[in-house]
């Protein structure tokens, strides 16, 4: 499976930063297809999810991890813990690390820099591998010269590091950034076919995009009280269909009555949203049943934090 080229290029990255930095959608980016879901709301990644990037002479294993929240008050509880760890470990096991910081939002607010990123510059202080600052959100400012001020800082607080400033929304310096991170992996064979982009289950995969389209539909508190579990996976290959059926665990009886939606208005087009995107997933069609479920206190649950693929062996 594995290859061996001369000065051929193979390693780990972890992608870090607080929430809503744009981890997930530069992920997608890089490698051209969505394997990690996106919304406008912080904290939407859960868990670790792994991208493989394969492009001439390299392959780049990138880990997308929840966002690194500097407030204790928001690590309470097994999940968050859970999805701290999940950040933590995979800066611990990567070649080179990838940070990903809002410009929009530090040049708005210059005094939340040093907040947010306090506990990656203790973490990096004293670290050789390779460090990427992504300076992502670029597309945001029609006068480039605003950017000045954050990207001398970043440089200061981090010597050691590449400053990169561009947009993953428009794909803006692209091309240069993973000429950038390719050339800071060791030399090595590739670990994964060159066709395969995840390690994650297509199941959970399929489970994401739904909770995606639970985040887009909802506001407020509920999405972040619900989780999604593919209770069922039949592939008729003569009809070229698979039929699917998720729950969606919700954790108060007027949550069930929301994702539900009057006359079910909301459930339907979460369904109808979500079907979509996983026949692109898999590339064929799609019957797709939601059904919603109240389960108290989900979050604590081990059990069902592993089965829904959240909780690591």
């Amino acid at each position: 499976m594995a290859r061996i080229e001369n000065e051929h290029r193979c390693g780990w990255v972890a992608l870090m930063g607080p929430p809503n930095a744009g981890k997930s959608t530069l992920l997608n980016a890089l490698l051209g297809q969505k394997i990690s879901i996106v919304t406008s709301k912080p904290q939407t990644t859960r868990s670790r999810v792994v991208g493989i990037m394969s492009e001439p002479g390299a392959q780049v294993i990138f880990m997308d991890t929840p966002g690194v929240n500097h407030s204790r008050q928001q690590q309470r509880g097994h999940l968050s813990k859970m999805m701290s760890q999940a950040a933590w470990q995979s800066m611990a096991a990567a070649h080179a690390v990838m940070l990903v910081l809002d410009s929009d939002l530090y040049i708005r607010r210059p005094e939340f820099l040093e907040r947010d990123i306090q506990s990656l510059r203790d973490a990096l202080a004293d670290d050789d591998r390779p460090l990427l600052v992504v300076v992502n959100k670029v597309d945001l400012f029609h006068d480039k010269s605003r950017m000045l001020p954050l990207l001398v800082k970043l440089q200061e607080y981090f010597p050691k590091a590449e400053v990169f400033p561009m947009s993953a929304l428009t794909k803006d310096g692209l091309d240069e950034l993973k000429k950038i991170i390719a050339g800071m992996m060791p030399e090595g064979a590739s670990q994964f076919p060159e066709d395969q982009l995840s390690t994650s289950p297509t199941r959970f995969l399929a489970a994401e995009i739904v909770r995606e389209k639970v985040f887009e539909r909802l506001r407020q508190e509920v999405p972040y009280t619900t989780a999604v579990d593919i209770e069922s996976w039949e592939e008729e290959p003569e009809r070229d269909l698979t039929i699917i059926h998720a729950v969606i665990f919700v954790q108060r009886p007027s949550h069930k009555a929301m994702v539900i939606g009057r006359a079910g208005a909301t459930i339907k087009e979460i369904g109808t949203d979500a079907r979509r995107d996983i026949q692109k997933l898999i590339g064929g069609k799609v019957h797709l049943q939601l059904f919603v479920k109240v389960k108290d206190n989900w979050a604590e649950d081990t059990e069902l934090l592993h089965d829904l693929g959240l909780e690591e062996d």
